[in-house]
């Protein structure tokens, strides 16, 4: 039985904590967010950073052996830094170029994430590794987050953004912020027929079990 971290910098992750609950029963999930600075997509790097770095040191003294960086602007932009000076292993989660990128029947793929994101060296590596063939659509989606932790969503919005990257020929739709996820049935529907929705539980879930179970067996080869 393995404690498990999970930060964002509001309530987007927390889907990604439940989500890790149901698969991983038996473990116990502790959820911390940062809704007092958030949104992160909008600050710079080191504000960013500088807001993170204690709150995952507190998780480490909280004992968890592992934590989850439910945000991709954190990930996307600090990762291998936090890595170097977080004692416990980091899962991160970043936007699904890779996959959008191999299943595209149309050679257009949509990535709806913040601005800090979009402007990051990781998600910039990740579009000429995988998607430097096709076309990268990306919407403005900066007051998204916001409008999603306030409750305040505009159905008109939504349904504008991805109604014109549909008819821009995107066949698939990246979610690259966890906060999306809570709209993601909404943006599910307005795609119907037309694209396909990705996002990364699934994929975080099954690196994070990996992980777990990793540190288990090398706990008990030192018992």
């Amino acid at each position: 039985m393995a404690t498990i971290g999970v930060f964002d910098s509001g309530i987007g992750g927390l889907s990604v904590a439940k989500a890790i609950e149901k698969a991983l029963p038996s473990d116990t999930v502790i959820y911390v967010s940062d809704r007092e600075h958030m949104p992160y997509g909008d600050k710079t790097p080191k504000e960013v950073f500088d807001l993170v770095v204690p709150i995952l040191q507190q998780l480490v003294e909280q004992g968890c052996a592992t934590i989850v960086i439910a945000c991709n602007t954190v990930t996307t932009t600090h990762i291998e830094e936090l890595r170097s000076i977080i004692a416990v292993p980091l899962v991160g989660i970043e936007p699904m170029v890779k996959p959008a990128a191999e299943q595209t029947k149309s050679g257009v793929i949509a990535v709806c994430a913040t601005p800090a994101t979009l402007a990051s060296n990781r998600y910039a590596w990740l579009k000429q590794t995988y998607a430097s063939e096709i076309t990268v659509i990306e919407p403005d989606c900066s007051e998204w987050a916001y409008m999603i932790e306030h409750n305040q969503v505009s159905d008109d919005v939504i349904r504008t953004q991805i109604t014109e990257v549909c008819e821009a020929g995107a066949d698939m739709i990246v979610l690259g912020c966890t906060h999306y996820h809570w709209i993601e049935e909404e943006i599910t529907k307005l795609a119907a027929g037309r694209a396909i929705v990705l996002q990364p539980e699934q994929a975080v879930i099954a690196q994070l079990i990996r992980r777990v179970r990793l540190l288990e067996a090398n706990l008990k080869q030192t018992t």
